[in-house]
């Protein structure tokens, strides 16, 4: 990894010290602020890199963000690079439309040895959308995340922990095991996720980023945005805006598209609204 240009992608000019909690925040919060969680690039050509340096270098041209394997993939070797100690977990997200169940389609961080601590473990997740903005300890209690308030508890269904989200989410909470594994565990799950038709990130165009103050959420063109005491909703029904809504709320202008690339992904997310109103308008 260019490890300075990925430094300087997210707005960090300087970074140096041992790892710290104060250097640790810095990071995960300019991280989530910078990279947007996002499944856009699965709306043209399917697929994608797993490999974090690989994804890295795509990140760094503002032409992906990124999911949790390949998020949070990345900010371990970045973390790592700068003398952080990290470890991947299996997890599995429950929503309202997904029970709760480790099925390795997440990808969880944890931390360790930090210079005021050493022994302390800290959860680290740049890739659950609208989750953590900041990491959390690993221990159970909850953590003010503005505009959410985020549980964290043992697991009730592995030997691991459970993050509770805030009921105002779409996703309710997120498990995951105690036990570290290697990115290559998830090398399978991601060709699924990725490249499947039938993946809920291959059918729908999405992407989120965690501001200071709110969560900005994008589901085909209808753009959500998240205060502590307010909902903003608009509708992106106009090509220009949602191009110029991705390059400069979610920091993804995808300079590689070509004008041909760009009328698949507008007919791509027109076609997802149109089946969403299928769906939910009474006949």
């Amino acid at each position: 990894m260019d490890t300075r240009a990925f430094l300087q992608r997210i707005g960090i000019d300087e970074y140096d010290g041992p790892p710290r909690l104060e250097g640790l925040t810095r990071l995960h919060e300019a991280f989530v602020d910078q990279v947007p969680y996002e499944t856009v690039q699965y709306q043209v050509t399917p697929g994608g890199p797993l490999d974090p340096e690989e994804v890295a270098k795509r990140i760094v041209a503002r032409e992906t963000g990124g999911y949790c394997f390949q998020l949070n993939g990345t900010f371990a070797l970045l973390l790592t690079e700068l003398g952080y100690r990290v470890q991947l977990h299996r997890g599995g997200v429950e929503t309202v439309n997904r029970p709760s169940g480790i099925d390795g389609s997440h990808l969880v961080l944890t931390v360790s040895g930090l210079t005021e601590d050493p022994e302390r473990e800290w959860l680290v997740d740049a890739g659950l959308g609208d989750g953590l903005r900041h990491p959390m300890p690993l221990e159970t209690g909850e953590s003010k995340q503005y505009p959410f308030t985020l549980r964290l508890r043992p697991s009730e269904i592995a030997d691991g922990w459970r993050l509770d989200h805030d009921p105002r989410a779409n996703l309710i909470g997120m498990d995951f095991e105690a036990s570290p594994v290697s990115l290559e565990s998830f090398t399978a799950k991601h060709a699924e996720l990725s490249a499947d038709p039938g993946s809920r990130f291959v059918r729908v165009a999405s992407a989120f980023r965690r501001t200071p103050e709110s969560v900005v959420v994008l589901r085909s063109i209808g753009l959500s945005e998240t205060y502590a005491d307010r909902v903003d909703n608009r509708l992106l029904d106009d090509r220009a805006d949602y191009f110029t809504a991705l390059a400069d709320v979610f920091h993804l202008p995808l300079p590689h598209y070509t004008a041909a690339d760009r009328d698949v992904l507008w007919r791509r997310v027109w076609s997802q609204y149109e089946d969403f109103l299928a769906r939910t308008t009474p006949s």
